[in-house]
């Protein structure tokens, strides 16, 4: 009976970890991402513009249990017991002490953003499952080379590929660590299985012209900022604190035989955080995309503290202490104390009232996906988000919503000429808007467009022929009574969008599918020499919106 109370003691630790993040997803307001995955989980794809299709299935299925919150974060409260306890199986440690399972358990909640991944959904969480899955399948497989665990190695890959397009670095990295792997014929397998079990995904980003790779690639590229350089560091210590974070490096440093699946947990680490900080230079890097590493660390810790004085010292001083910080902002959380400005609490008022204004008129949003996810959580009210160059690309641009809006009476939020009138002023968030029957908008005409060189010089004049179509089932006015259009051209430069009038001559009206040819002509400006990015772009209210080919040029 004796050797069985470590047991007793990590499922009672497990049921409180499972409690308090129930009430924490319960009684946290809903963040602006969860919202917009609440979204997809009404619509399930294979794909969607900014992540693969995972977290839409939690969503959904969390939906058919409970309303609200849980209906939203139930199954990412589930799913990380399941993530804990193959964490504690890759550790290894024998479960024969009480002292070995409450370190595990401080370790575990030390970790700030892994606690976060408790009670908020995000794609993190199905990929932490996944990831700590891999990692407990890896370790079997070094083992013994058998068909389940060849499965179980697929299915783990898989599931982390169809939660976060991260999970490639993770087996990049594994493989790096044991470059034999790929000789071995049942890991190539388990390979290809995935790669077989991912084909509905691949087919979904061929039909939308691979909107991920747009995103990930290309739309959060931006110019060098020492301030992304320098930041990054830091922000990995608020990721996975200070103390714990000390510690895991202290492990690695003092730990010299290393066997291969060790190797591949240092390998974890070092690579995760050394990829994303090169990746600064490409632009800002969310601190949370390191968030696999945490699995590694808490391994690597809770193994040590097994055989070393020292490091169980370390924990009792410094990382359970922390717990007490951790828990005191949990618990600010699920209060309404904070500034409303932290977008931590205090939105629902906000969006209840312009739901009123609203009432059964549709609400179009411009900016960001964030006001529209969290319009249709809170009121259930019908909403769509308008994308320019000033924005960028989300899933609202595939699915369209705005097609079921014309000719009814929409609510279009935004200042615009004067006709806007202040709607509501809730929570420092102030929406302006008015009422309009005729909906008009830019997303739907292309235009294609050669340059005969990509060189320009400050003062040229331009005449660019170039093709026009309307793309959507409805004509589009050029003179528009509320939403008029004009065609610009659009130099780029570190984010910064230099607008150029353009003269073309086209028709008042462009109908659907018909084809119209002109000549546009503009000056360049007087700008700094240099790299641009040029595109032409048709602009209305709603701002210049992705019509035609953004290519590179030279000033």
């Amino acid at each position: 009976m004796k050797k069985n109370k470590p047991l007793y003691l990590f499922i009672l630790l497990l049921l409180a970890w499972f409690l308090i993040n129930l009430i924490q997803a319960t009684f946290t307001e809903m963040t602006y991402d969860e919202a917009y995955y609440a979204l997809w989980g009404r619509m399930l794809d294979w794909g969607y513009y900014d992540h693969p299709p995972m977290i839409a299935v939690f969503t959904h299925f969390s939906s058919l249990l409970f309303p609200g919150n849980l209906g939203v974060r139930f199954f990412t409260v589930i799913i990380q017991l399941f993530t804990l306890i193959l964490i504690w199986k890759i550790a290894g440690v024998k479960m024969d002490l009480n002292k070995s399972v409450l370190r595990f358990f401080i370790i575990s909640a030390s970790v700030v953003m892994f606690c976060a991944y408790g009670f908020i959904t995000t794609p993190d969480v199905p990929l932490l499952f996944f990831a700590a899955l891999f990692l407990y399948s890896y370790k079997r497989f070094l083992k013994e080379e058998n068909i389940f665990n060849t499965l179980i190695l697929s299915l783990s890959m898989t599931g982390m590929l169809y939660s976060k397009y991260h999970g490639v670095l993770l087996i990049a990295l594994v493989i790096l660590s044991n470059p034999k792997l790929v000789l071995k014929a049942k890991f190539l397998l388990s390979l290809f299985i995935t790669l077989i079990c991912l084909i509905p995904h691949i087919r979904w980003q061929i039909q939308h012209d691979f909107p991920a790779l747009q995103y990930h690639l290309v739309d959060r590229s931006s110019a060098f900022s020492w301030k992304y350089f320098l930041e990054y560091l830091p922000n990995q210590l608020f990721v996975f604190n200070p103390f714990t974070f000390i510690a895991a490096v202290w492990v690695m440093i003092i730990k010299k035989k290393l066997n291969l699946f060790d190797r591949a947990l240092y390998f974890i680490i070092l690579g995760f955080i050394a990829f994303f900080w090169i990746m600064s230079v490409r632009g800002h890097v969310e601190p949370h995309w390191t968030i696999i590493a945490a699995i590694p660390m808490i391994v690597l810790i809770v193994r040590e503290s097994v055989v070393n004085v020292f490091i169980q010292r370390y924990i009792a001083r410094f990382v359970l202490p922390s717990l007490f910080l951790v828990t005191f902002v949990r618990v600010l959380l699920v209060t309404d104390v904070l500034p409303h400005r932290l977008a931590l609490n205090g939105k629902k008022e906000k969006y209840i009232a312009l739901h009123e204004i609203a009432k059964d008129s549709p609400v179009i949003m411009r900016g960001s996906f964030q006001h529209a996810s969290l319009y249709r959580f809170f009121t259930k009210g019908k909403t769509q988000l308008i994308s320019s160059l000033y924005t960028r690309k989300t899933q609202f641009d595939i699915w369209k919503f705005e097609d079921d809006f014309y000719d009814k009476t929409v609510l279009i939020t935004g200042d615009y000429n004067g006709r806007s009138t202040l709607l509501s002023n809730i929570n420092e968030t102030r929406f302006v808007g008015f009422f309009t029957d005729s909906l008009q908008i830019t997303n739907d005409l292309s235009i294609d467009y050669q340059l005969n060189a990509n060189n320009f010089n400050s003062g040229d004049s331009i005449a660019l022929p170039v093709r026009i179509k309307n793309n959507s089932i409805r004509d589009y006015e050029i003179h528009h009574s509320v939403f008029p259009g004009e065609i610009i051209a659009i130099f780029i430069k570190d984010d910064k969008l230099i607008e150029i009038p353009t003269t073309y001559k086209i028709p008042d009206i462009i109908y659907p599918d018909e084809e119209y040819f002109t000549d546009l002509k503009f000056n360049v400006p007087d700008i700094e020499k240099g790299k641009y990015q040029f595109t032409i772009s048709f602009k209305s209210w709603f701002g210049p919106t992705l019509n035609s080919p953004v290519v590179s040029v030279v000033i």
